[in-house]
């Protein structure tokens, strides 16, 4: 069956329509961070969840939650501390003493967008509770299973590992997020427009552009979004250059990544074609958001430690490395 890419093209962008006015709202809180937004953005459509690493003070709740009320969704928020339960993110059983009997009292997971702040200070169990409902998308409370809110996202932020009190997140955990994204101090004119704007006592309203019937609607359409097979090659190309004995790069790479990396290379690169309001990917597409998507995924060898080489470093190399389509 041939298909019809001028079609596609067509329905990307009505259905794409509402990104500048999205953007336009979230512009009114938000300075500067219109790359931040977009890859949320893109998660979202693509089912995703988001690894956001940098110091505090850099807005990232403001952000989340700006975009969650111009997508007219429900934005929850957990602080991650060391004496956390599970009980505090998912919920538990409660005992009526009147009726006699347990009762199900859900935790702030059950959200449309959860912000689990600093979650590399969280101990393993909390860990593995949230890691359910990221993979899952619902949670077990006394042996009941409880489906999620959707659609449903986990927007993490934690620390520079550097910092007192923080812990390496598990290797299947930070899998199991399609981006990590670093959030570094906004320029000098930028931050320029931060004090002005917030120095004022008036609260600045934002207003729900879409919601989530559009937010499925677009989901459909970026599944149709035509992906040439060369692009296709070229997606599980550069995941197999992180791998042994493939990698062109053997001394660097302990361990690369899976067959997820190809799979979120491939859906966010869709995702992003539709925010350009096309229906069909280009290796830009994949180029653009490939580094968000592999540098969590990469281990590196004690060689490339000792010579001072960072996980961008090294996917910088892939991208130089692997022939563009």
């Amino acid at each position: 069956m041939a298909i019809d890419v001028g079609l596609i093209n067509a329905r990307a962008q009505q259905y794409s329509a509402f990104i500048e006015p999205l953007f336009a709202e979230t512009g009114k809180v938000i300075v500067g961070r219109r790359p931040l937004l977009e890859k949320m953005l893109i998660a979202m459509l693509c089912r995703g969840h988001v690894l956001i690493e940098g110091v505090p003070g850099l807005a990232k709740t403001l952000a989340v939650n700006t975009l969650a009320k111009a997508l007219k969704l429900s934005f929850g928020r957990i602080q991650f501390t060391p004496d956390l339960l599970p009980a505090d993110v998912i919920g538990t059983q409660m005992y009526d003493a009147k009726g006699g009997a347990f009762h199900i009292k859900k935790g702030p997971v059950f959200t449309n967008i959860l912000l689990a702040d600093e979650i590399n200070r969280a101990p393993a169990k909390v860990q593995s509770a949230l890691l359910e409902a990221m993979q899952e998308r619902q949670i077990t409370i006394g042996g009941h299973q409880f489906k999620l809110d959707q659609p449903f996202m986990v927007l993490a932020t934690q620390n520079p590992i550097e910092q007192e009190g923080t812990y390496p997140l598990p290797e299947a955990q930070v899998d199991r997020f399609m981006f990590k994204l670093f959030m570094d101090y906004p320029s000098r004119e930028e931050e320029l427009q931060i004090v002005k704007r917030m120095a004022s006592a008036a609260a600045i309203d934002v207003n729900g552009v879409t919601g989530a019937e559009e937010l499925d609607q677009a989901r459909a359409v970026i599944e149709e979004i035509y992906v040439d097979e060369k692009v296709f090659g070229y997606i599980v190309d550069l995941v197999f250059a992180t791998r042994k004995p493939y990698t062109p790069l053997p001394q660097i790479i302990e361990y690369g990544a899976s067959p997820r990396a190809s799979i979120y290379l491939a859906m966010a690169a869709k995702a992003h074609a539709f925010l350009r309001h096309r229906g069909f990917v280009t290796p830009d597409d994949v180029k653009a958001i490939g580094p968000d998507v592999l540098r969590h995924r990469i281990i590196p060898t004690y060689e490339a430690e000792a010579e001072g080489m960072t996980n961008e470093d090294i996917v910088k190399r892939i991208f130089n490395t692997v022939p563009v389509p």
